[in-house]
């Protein structure tokens, strides 16, 4: 058994829907493949909540040659009553932290 991963206990503080944005976030021009290896998701998935972060708009993408580059509406609100008040630039400040320099990574 290998001690080094993580014990988990079925659920997990973000969805992929927040880590996928989040990841965008980071690089606005990620590829649909290098988002799915980083959130650990298929690309299919990827796809499906791209799809509908656009669709709900939280997200928009404009096509640069051959790729999409990705930007993230200011001023959104989170979709929750219960989260009402902070925006989701708001929570994508927090998840977007350089953990190493402890500054907002750069896009």
């Amino acid at each position: 058994m290998d001690d080094s991963a993580p014990h988990t206990t079925g659920w997990t503080f973000l969805t992929n829907h927040a880590r996928v944005l989040a990841q965008i976030a980071r690089d606005p021009g990620s590829r649909v493949r290098d988002i799915a290896a980083h959130c650990l998701l298929t690309e299919r998935a990827v796809q499906k909540i791209i799809a509908d972060l656009e669709t709900d708009g939280y997200l928009a993408h404009t096509r640069v040659g051959r790729s999409n580059h990705y930007e993230i509406p200011s001023g959104t609100a989170l979709r929750h009553p219960a989260d009402a008040g902070p925006t989701v630039a708001d929570l994508l400040s927090l998840l977007t932290i350089d953990q190493k320099a402890g500054a907002p990574a750069e896009s």
